[in-house]
Order: structure tokens, then C-alpha cells, then sequence
């Protein structure tokens, strides 16, 4: 409760702030802070109008890439990335969000490819150095269990269902190397999509 009333109070304060001078750049803070609150149309709404001014302020490109993004606008954030790499092709923030529109896209290759210029420009880059073994399918990656890597490098067993049960049974980096090989054979499958973003979710959650 008490993060909600400070959210809602630095909405106010750059609400104020904005109000005072509509010229400013803090559209962008506010926009964030409207995408934090769930006011995802508002943030929109606000970096378009703000961008239409200052078409090249990067962070608030940014800021509506994650805002389409959080929306399911899978294609409209990923302009709003392309659009910054352009001129900004060292943005490494902006290759992990790529990478992560493409892979929920099914684009995996794509995401690789983002990832991989992540590490590139930071190697300490762990989170996205786990990434880039599970959609690459490396069999190695989740963990020490020898019999299990065998399995999971057997094309047999790279299908939904058996990634499913990964999934139910709390192995999460294993299934989402399943579900990550079953998206690249098949990138229209939505639910293996879905699937994936399961696992990855809840990896993230178990890692903390």
C-alpha cells in the first residue's frame, strides 16, 4: 500500500512538474511512471506527444518500446527498438529488450542475436549469458544431471508435452530449453510460446 501511495504521489509531483513547463523533457519520467502504475494507454499517449517534439530522446523511445511491449504490442515495440539501434547501436538495456520481443514473438534467432550483442558489450552480463544456452537449446545449460542432459538433447523428447510436465514438476530451466527447441521448430505454436514465457517466468522467480 504504501508503494502504491508513493507511486501515486510521484505521479503528482511530475504531473505538477510537466504542467509548469509542457516543454519539458520530464514527459518521459512521467510516461514511466504511468507504465509502473498500469496506465498503459496514458504512458503511450504521453511518449508520442513527447517524442513528436524531441524525436530523438532515446530514453523516451525506450520507455514506449516497454509500454507496447507490456501491452502485447509485440511489433510497435520492436519499431520503437529498431528505431534507437539505429543511431544507438551500443545500447545493450535496448538488445535485452529486443531480444525479449523477438523470443515472445517466436523469432528466436533474432533473439539470440540480440542477446549475443548484449554479452558482447557486457560480459558480466549473467542473466543474459543463461538466456543464450537455453534458446540456443543447449542441452548443458540447466544443470549437472548427466542422464537429464541426454534426455534433453534427444530430439524425441523436445515437445510441448514434455516441456509441460517440466514445467508442472518445478524444473523451469529445463523446460524452458524444451519448450525454447519446440519454438524454433514451430515459431506459429502460441501456446509453446506461452509455455516459454512460463518457464522463464518462473526461473526468474526461483532465482530471485
Amino acid at each position: 500500500m504504501s508503494d502504491d501511495r508513493g507511486l501515486a504521489e510521484a505521479i503528482r509531483r511530475h504531473e505538477e512538474r510537466l504542467a509548469r513547463d509542457p516543454e519539458s523533457l520530464a514527459f518521459a519520467q512521467l510516461a514511466d511512471l504511468y507504465r509502473k502504475a498500469g496506465r498503459t494507454a496514458d504512458a503511450v499517449g504521453l511518449c508520442r506527444e513527447g517524442l513528436h517534439r524531441w524525436p530523438h530522446y532515446t530514453t523516451a523511445r525506450l520507455i514506449l518500446a516497454k509500454t507496447l511491449l507490456a501491452e502485447g504490442q509485440l511489433e510497435g515495440a520492436q519499431a520503437e527498438l529498431d528505431a534507437i539501434l539505429q543511431t544507438s547501436s551500443k545500447d545493450v538495456q535496448c538488445h535485452r529488450l529486443a531480444a525479449e520481443v523477438h523470443r515472445r514473438a517466436g523469432r528466436l534467432d533474432a533473439a539470440v542475436a540480440h542477446l549475443e550483442k548484449a554479452v558482447g558489450l557486457d560480459p558480466g552480463d549473467r542473466e543474459s549469458n543463461a538466456l543464450l544456452s537455453l534458446l540456443r537449446g543447449d542441452p548443458a545449460a540447466p544443470g549437472d544431471a548427466a542422464g537429464l542432459a541426454r534426455v534433453l538433447g534427444d530430439d524425441t523428447f523436445a515437445t510441448l508435452s514434455f516441456g509441460t510436465l517440466c514445467l508442472e514438476q518445478g524444473l523451469a530451466d529445463e523446460a524452458a530449453l524444451v519448450l525454447a527447441r519446440v519454438v524454433r521448430r514451430s515459431p506459429e505454436n502460441a501456446e509453446a510460446r506461452e509455455r516459454l514465457e512460463a518457464a522463464l517466468r518462473a526461473r526468474s522467480r526461483r532465482r530471485g
